[in-house]
């Protein structure tokens, strides 16, 4: 009936107002939702958390009315989604990492944008973790590290409850976005990507592009890592550590400056040296009966009892390390050595052929350049060892030494002793020749060469090359050197010499001449001073060394 009284719409409007402003309202609330769905699409989210077509979908006559009157309990999927600004932080240069210094690396990129000379090594060394474990910093090194270094890195660990996650998450994510605007970049600990057993992994968050909805960071894993950009749900979803079930936990350290400390390049090996130096050789050392001994600037690996190890570590290396640095070289070798010292001639020949691929050609020990490694039976004492070591700093220190001093001094070391707080060589079996036991009387070695007439002049040992010191009765000319550096130690010439040497090897690149000249300012044998003997004073004192060394006892 035309005029009966209009229907109502109970619980939704008050009885007795018409269906037509009603239905009015509702068309114009649809045309509203329907302008907001489209102007929603345009926005590029698509691979947002919740889409905007799906939140509008579910919009029913309900939530209309809700919308329209201002009532109601509104869904939260039907919120508009947050936009969020986008923002870079310009100027951060990258870093490729060092094994496992992910975290190191992403410190070190930001220090340097601001001005800090430092790098990936000096966020380590400054956690104050143990180089021996043989690791990169993990987030409680490294927070430690940021804060020493002077960041306010503010609440590291995030619990996110698994039940809720997006929220708590979406939390964080919001609470990062907010310091990028402030100018402040994050270091984020996440998993590496999707695959199965993937690693945890630092990234430097430096911004965000709304229209593409990505994450901007930096990657210190790759060389080409700069500005790499990654879709935000999927930051989100390798941003989450899964250690419980039920309680996830977010990691972020914010890198604000506060007062940072001034930081400067390292001039010798660190601790992130010696961290980074064991990383590699964890695959060499047999996984049983090994013991690693940091003693710089060596790594000692021995077979003997932990004990003895530490024991030859700090009682051989150290201290012979500690005396030739005294008496000669001021820098050390310009990589880190191994010293791999080996408790019989077993082992030795064993793990010279599993470790390193070949048979010794000398039953005491050696120096392998290619393995950076000095390689010893020590069973047979240290003495060897001694004289190895000598090498290293030679080649660090005077590189141009020839090899007559080079062998000469590293074999007067074989057999060594303190004498008034200094490193002296003591007389050894190359006096005699030979380690065998001898007859009474029985002359061998230097002493037999002499009296045979087979030594060189000075002259010819000083200038003899490489090869011809090495492959031409290399024994005569390494007891030659050797009781030649003996006599100068014994009339307080030997580190004179050594130093005079030294300073002038660019005129003198033999050391002849340097040898005339200190033997004439103080000589012995002829009893005069300031003067440079001459081609008959040398040939007069080598008559009177070889009187002199026959006169040695071994």
């Amino acid at each position: 009936m035309r005029d009966a009284a209009p229907q109502t719409e109970v619980g939704r409007h008050s009885p007795g107002k018409p269906t037509m402003p009603y239905r009015r309202l509702t068309l114009a609330v649809l045309a509203t939702a329907a302008a907001a769905t489209l102007a929603a699409q345009k926005l590029d989210s698509s691979n947002s958390p919740q889409r905007p077509a799906a939140r509008f979908a579910q919009i029913g006559p309900l939530s209309l009315s809700a919308a329209a009157t201002g009532k109601g309990d509104t869904d939260k999927s039907t919120r508009p989604a947050v936009v969020y600004k986008d923002v870079l932080i310009p100027g951060v240069p990258h870093l490729r990492q060092k094994p496992d210094f992910c975290g190191e690396a992403c410190a070190a990129m930001y220090l340097q944008k601001l001005g800090r000379p430092v790098d990936q090594d000096y966020v380590f060394d400054s956690s104050g973790l143990d180089p021996m474990a043989a690791r990169g910093c993990h987030t409680k090194e490294l927070a430690a590290a940021l804060k020493k270094i002077g960041f306010k890195i503010g609440p590291v660990w995030h619990k996110v409850p698994a039940a809720d996650h997006a929220k708590h998450i979406q939390t964080q994510w919001k609470a990062l976005h907010a310091d990028l605007l402030a100018g402040v970049p994050s270091i984020v600990c996440m998993h590496y990507d999707h695959k199965p057993g993937t690693t945890e992994h630092f990234r430097l968050v430096l911004g965000y592009r709304a229209k593409s909805d990505e994450i901007i960071y930096h990657e210190p894993a790759e060389a080409d890592g700069a500005r790499r950009r990654m879709k935000k749900a999927t930051f989100l979803k390798l941003w989450p550590l899964k250690y419980n079930s039920k309680q996830w936990t977010l990691i972020r350290l914010r890198l604000e400056p506060d007062r940072l400390e001034q930081g400067t390049a390292a001039r010798t090996f660190t601790a992130a040296d010696y961290a980074q130096h064991l990383m590699k050789l964890k695959g060499k050392v047999p996984s049983r009966g090994f013991t690693i001994v940091i003693q710089p600037p060596f790594v000692v690996i021995g077979d003997e009892s932990p004990a003895m190890v530490r024991r030859r570590a700090q009682g051989t290396v150290k201290w012979a390390v500690d005396k030739l640095k005294q008496a000669y070289f001021p820098k050390d070798p310009t990589r880190i050595l191994d010293i791999w010292l080996f408790k019989d001639p077993t082992s030795y020949r064993k793990h010279c052929k599993s470790i390193f691929n070949h048979n010794p050609t000398t039953p005491y020990g050696y120096f392998s350049h290619t393995e950076g490694a000095l390689i010893m039976d020590i069973h047979t004492g240290g003495g060897t060892l001694v004289h190895e070591i000598v090498h290293p700093f030679m080649a660090a220190n005077f590189p141009e030494c020839p090899a007559w001093l080079n062998e000469g001094l590293g074999s007067l070391y074989e057999q060594s002793a303190q004498r008034d707080g200094q490193i002296v060589g003591l007389t050894n079996w190359r006096l005699n020749g030979g380690f065998q036991r001898f007859k009474e009387g029985e002359e061998l070695g230097l002493k037999l060469a002499i009296r045979q007439g087979r030594v060189p002049s000075f002259k010819s040992l000083c200038s003899t090359t490489d090869y011809e010191f090495y492959q031409k009765d290399n024994g005569t000319n390494y007891a030659q050197a050797r009781y030649l550096c003996y006599y100068l130690q014994e009339h307080g010439l030997l580190r004179k010499f050594y130093h005079a040497f030294h300073a002038n090897r660019k005129k003198d690149p033999t050391g002849y001449n340097t040898l005339r000249a200190v033997l004439g300012r103080k000589s012995a044998v002829l009893g005069r001073e300031d003067a440079v003997l001459g081609r008959k004073d040398m040939d007069q004192f080598k008559k009177d060394w070889e009187q002199w060394v026959l006169k040695l006892r071994f």
